[in-house]
């Protein structure tokens, strides 16, 4: 991926695969907080049939954008997919939503600028997005071909944001790639044969089969990613939500995790593996995280053999130069829970 989202398991996603391991009969990798989706990639490498979930319809289109074979995105009435990227490309700037809100246009709405993107860029995602949905109403693309270009169009995106990082606030100066034409890129599609299907909503309401290997990469820290990722759900969604404050934030506190309170998250944990029926399940965890990851595995022994793995030291999330200049690293960990286990022992 082309920006830092935060708790992505891209550094470290080789050393998950070898906890996770080949596929064994008819059974699938359900990532039920799939983020950008670099596990479940590497998942499907190995052969898995996936499934991807996650309460925000950004990630889940970020990580389906990974997954996207040659054979299910052929943009046949479009000339082929190079061809389709370039059209996108030589749109011309409207002055859309994006550009209302989060662009220096934002002055005269609102008496001060939202300097998330320069007005042209603004104007260019405005463009790109609606002939997306263009395309998808006249039916010249599928659901797949619309997906790949919402996800192409999310990356641009990010490689053309003023932010630090997260979209939680824009920069009050100018980086020099905020004024670089945004443009979108052809991915390298993925190579693999497996299935993959999506759902958007709690990890909780998943549906999970007893064989199903269930990865659970839940938010450790207080960040609320429905807050700091807010423009990239409604450049999926291609919505023009009320939005409120300085940063323009969408509403998004109906989305907001139980696992970013310290009070709750022990109760989210435990209340998580009970309502699924997966016998194997992987937790990655850090010690950065709310709980103690002693008092974690103590709560989850009590349904079924916990083996608790430490896989890699990382640096800590940096948004700020503050952050870089502390350069602290944290521990992470992946945590494997075998209902089989406790069932044969019993």
């Amino acid at each position: 991926m082309t920006f830092r989202y935060i708790g992505s398991k891209a550094r470290v996603v080789e050393a998950i695969a070898r906890q996770i391991g080949a596929p064994r009969g008819s059974c699938r990798f359900v990532d039920l907080f799939c983020g950008t989706g670099a596990v479940a990639q590497a998942a499907a490498r190995m052969g898995w049939d996936v499934h991807l979930n996650d309460t925000l319809h950004s990630a889940v289109t970020m990580a389906a954008g990974r997954l996207i074979t040659p054979s299910s995105a052929r943009f046949d009435r479009l000339g082929g997919y190079r061809s389709a990227i370039e059209t996108l490309n030589a749109l011309p700037a409207i002055a859309g939503f994006l550009h209302r809100e989060y662009s220096p246009a934002s002055v005269d709405r609102i008496g001060f600028e939202r300097r998330y993107f320069t007005e042209q860029n603004a104007g260019r995602i405005d463009a790109i997005r609606a002939e997306i949905r263009a395309w998808r109403a006249l039916d010249r693309i599928d659901e797949s071909e619309e997906l790949l270009l919402i996800a192409d169009l999310l990356s641009a995106v990010n490689r053309a944001a003023n932010i630090a990082g997260t979209y939680g606030c824009f920069l009050s100066k100018w980086q020099a790639q905020a004024h670089e034409p945004m443009a979108l890129r052809a991915r390298a599609l993925f190579d693999g044969e497996g299935a993959v299907t999506t759902s958007v909503g709690e990890a909780r309401d998943c549906q999970v089969g007893p064989d199903d290997l269930a990865y659970i990469d839940p938010p450790y820290t207080k960040r609320q990613y429905a807050a700091y990722y807010h423009i990239l759900e409604t450049v999926t969604l291609g919505d023009t939500p009320v939005v409120e404050g300085v940063s323009g934030l969408r509403p998004w506190r109906s989305k907001a995790s139980d696992f970013c309170y310290r009070n709750r998250a022990l109760g989210a944990f435990t209340e998580l593996v009970e309502r699924l029926d997966a016998r194997r399940l992987l937790f990655s965890y850090s010690d950065d995280a709310h709980i103690e990851i002693e008092i974690l595995t103590k709560a989850l022994r009590s349904y079924g053999a916990v083996i608790p793995v430490q896989i890699q030291d990382i640096g800590r999330y940096r948004p700020n130069r503050a952050a870089s200049r502390a350069a602290a690293s944290v521990s992470e960990y992946l945590i494997q829970l075998d209902r089989k286990q406790m069932k044969a022992a019993a």
